[in-house]
């Protein structure tokens, strides 16, 4: 893999790469969503995705600098788990949730422009979603640095247009719409947490610049902080505006072009083509920041050892990893429904850094981090994964198979590798002791030493 510029993201490079990972995902696509579920108690379920974003983020954040690696939560399995069949899998699960997460983005993005465009049809929306994945390809191949200066811009452009909005939707809010009359049961808040935890599923993505990033110890869980309570409060405020100017009905019927809906009757068809406009620029941007975050799981795979060769050829700065990474992606926007397997990719995620904070408990000395917190980080994410598996099984009765089919696959994929390939998912970052062994090692298997 090409050299990646020394101290390509500082803070705020961080900050945005962050949100502009989560926002597009979040507001653009869930909202409808949870908002069906939830009703004008949607806020809250941001709120407690939030917090449990936060816990998450704080255990991910205090691993990245005990273990500073671009394969961000790959190494941490790891080296939680050791170099075995379970972390190998559970590597190719999150992997997959990545690729899974990026198709649903990319699926809106085309969704938007259809509709903006008037050309409204299933074969364009398609055509539209491909077309931006291979432009984001492109631009990922110029290395982190590029990344790093394109989401300064674009961020901060949507992050300005949705404050904007959401300043101006709150003074035509209409409080019959959040009164307590129209409030759902308690129940249905909570099973719309795993929908807005996905929404700020991103910000694991600011682990995986830490090689990359100016001064990590000062500014690597300041950004994770930073960047999660910047989407809390937008998130928040906009579920606010939404549901309390369109009716519940009407917000579940534009489902994932809700937001631009709300904005109509406020600015008008203007108004609904600016946000329609801000929300192709928020998706693509998603798109952008997750790319690079996939790429770099995928290159320390290939160079520990659990996907192919072919994942360490380098092309221009970036690897050979991103471009199939991004032709993995196109089969899934072309014949997936993407309705369940967004959900299947949350509930992935979800269990994934479950057993990433639950390993977390067994290296507290070494990362420093303060057992409270990583056991609530613990509790929380398992509990939010039983709720949305809960909802799933009365609502999309099929998903709970997908799962069950997504960790058969996981497994299986892990173990013909190991058996076929002779490969084995390794820590990068090595304790004295753990070193001292693989030097050992490496000289006992030389043909010198056999001799000897």
């Amino acid at each position: 893999m090409g050299k990646v510029p020394p101290h390509a993201f500082g803070l705020w490079s961080a900050v945005f790469l962050g949100i502009g990972s989560m926002v597009g995902a979040g507001i653009f696509i869930v909202i409808g969503q949870a908002g069906a579920i939830a009703g004008n108690l949607v806020w809250l379920s941001f709120v407690l995705g939030g917090l449990v974003a936060l816990l998450s983020g704080y255990s991910l954040a205090k691993l990245a600098l005990r273990y500073p690696s671009r394969g961000g939560i790959i190494e941490y399995l790891v080296q939680t788990y050791g170099e075995g069949v379970f972390s190998g899998a559970a590597g190719i699960l999150f992997y997959l949730a990545g690729l899974i997460a990026i198709a649903a983005v990319a699926k809106s993005f085309g969704e938007y422009l259809a509709v903006l465009t008037g050309m409204h049809t299933s074969f364009r929306v398609n055509i539209f979603a491909v077309g931006i994945v291979a432009l984001f390809t492109l631009i990922n191949l110029l290395g982190a640095a590029f990344v790093a200066r394109s989401e300064n811009a674009i961020v901060l452009l949507k992050f300005s247009v949705l404050v904007l909005f959401t300043g101006a939707a709150l003074w035509t809010v209409d409080p019959a719409l959040l009164a307590t009359a129209k409030m759902p049961p308690m129940i249905d808040m909570l099973y719309a947490i795993g929908l807005t935890f996905f929404a700020y599923q991103g910000f694991s993505v600011i682990t995986n610049t830490v090689e990359d990033m100016e001064n990590p110890s000062r500014n690597m869980l300041r950004s994770m902080i930073l960047a999660i309570s910047l989407v809390a409060a937008l998130y928040i405020l906009t579920s606010l505006a939404v549901l309390g100017n369109l009716p519940l009905a009407e917000v579940i019927k534009a489902k994932d072009y809700a937001l631009a809906e709300a904005a109509r009757p406020i600015f008008g068809e203007w108004g609904f083509k600016i946000m329609a406009v801000t929300a192709l620029i928020a998706t693509a941007s998603a798109i952008n920041a997750s790319l690079y975050a996939t790429t770099q799981i995928s290159y320390t795979l290939a160079r520990e050892g659990n996907l192919p060769k072919l994942y360490e050829y380098n092309i221009f700065h970036s690897s050979e990893g991103l471009v199939v990474s991004a032709l993995l992606i196109v089969p899934m926007i072309l014949f997936m429904n993407l309705g369940q397997i967004t959900t299947v990719a949350a509930l992935v995620v979800l269990i994934v850094q479950g057993v990433v904070h639950l390993g977390h408990l067994m290296k507290l000395r070494e990362t420093g981090a303060r057992k409270p917190l990583i056991l609530a980080a613990v509790l929380l994410t398992f509990a939010v994964t039983v709720l949305t598996l809960a909802y799933s099984r009365h609502k999309m009765p099929d998903v709970p198979f997908y799962l069950l089919g997504a960790f058969a696959f996981a497994f299986f994929a892990e173990i013909l590798l190991r058996v076929a390939g002779g490969r084995t998912i390794r820590r990068q970052i090595l304790l004295k002791k753990d070193r001292m062994v693989r030097e050992i090692e490496a000289i006992v298997r030389r043909p010198e030493a056999r001799k000897k």
